[in-house]
């Protein structure tokens, strides 16, 4: 059995069709993150960028908005054309998209100035490759920045964090620790610059909703919460309608 064919159509499959909730969703359209990012890519205005994994696009629209020309890169097809749609709608003709996996990236060595991805990572189905990818395809200095939800590294917290993770998305991989990341990074030849570390609050049922996780899914998740330690409650945040808190972390490196 091919397993990474096997994990993308899973992921297609799983995004496909909620492109357009994606695009309208509030915790991916809006952010500190993405303010960050601006101020970031402001710099390099003529930049070619590529944004891995991009969802619906929104760190493609802020990108398009500073630097010379983005590629809007992902699985989905059907993300994709939302992307464009939207693209289009906003007047950003310097968006184009592309079609493909995160470990096998068809674009040339040294070819982009920057690479970006924002809550794409913990879908990936090997990380460590597609960073090895990243580098390959930066420029020498380019900069890679990285935006995602992240472990807080103990295996009590860890371990809620992953099984919610799963029952509310069955293509989820696996959200990485801080110290995680650097050692993946580094070993792929990339150099951390930056780490910046945020809480984001996600509301439970449009949480749920965005993903159309299962009703059976949704109320195993509702279970565990009630019966996870106070350690786990205090630090997610949990609260009685099953909102909470997750760690989220923008990781800024560049090839030597």
């Amino acid at each position: 059995m091919n397993m990474k064919n096997t994990h993308s159509q899973a992921v297609d499959k799983q995004f496909g069709s909620q492109a357009q909730d994606y695009l309208t969703s509030a915790v991916h359209s809006q952010g500190a993150d993405l303010k960050r990012l601006a101020t970031l890519l402001a710099p390099h205005k003529e930049a070619q960028v590529i944004d891995l994994g991009c969802g619906a696009g929104h760190a493609s629209f802020v990108a398009a908005g500073v630097v010379k020309s983005v590629i809007a890169y992902d699985l989905s097809a059907q993300m994709l054309a939302v992307v464009a749609q939207a693209a289009k709608d906003k007047h950003l003709d310097n968006i184009r998209v592309q079609q493909g996996v995160a470990e096998s990236l068809p674009f040339a060595d040294n070819s982009a100035d920057v690479i970006i991805s924002r809550y794409s990572a913990h879908h990936w189905h090997d990380v460590g490759q597609a960073l090895r990818e990243v580098a390959r395809v930066l420029k020498p200095g380019g900069k890679f920045i990285m935006m995602d939800v992240v472990s807080p590294g103990h295996p009590l917290l860890d371990i809620y964090l992953q099984t919610i993770e799963v029952l509310r998305d069955t293509s989820h991989v696996r959200n990485y620790s801080p110290g995680e990341w650097l050692n993946m990074s580094s070993e792929a030849g990339l150099i951390t610059r930056e780490v910046t570390t945020d809480r984001l609050s996600l509301e439970f049922t449009s949480w749920i909703a965005r993903m159309r996780t299962p009703e059976h899914f949704s109320v195993a998740i509702r279970e565990l919460q009630k019966v996870m330690s106070d350690d786990v409650v205090q630090h997610f945040e949990i609260q009685p309608d099953g909102s909470f808190t997750s760690d989220i972390m923008m990781l800024v490196a560049s090839k030597n």
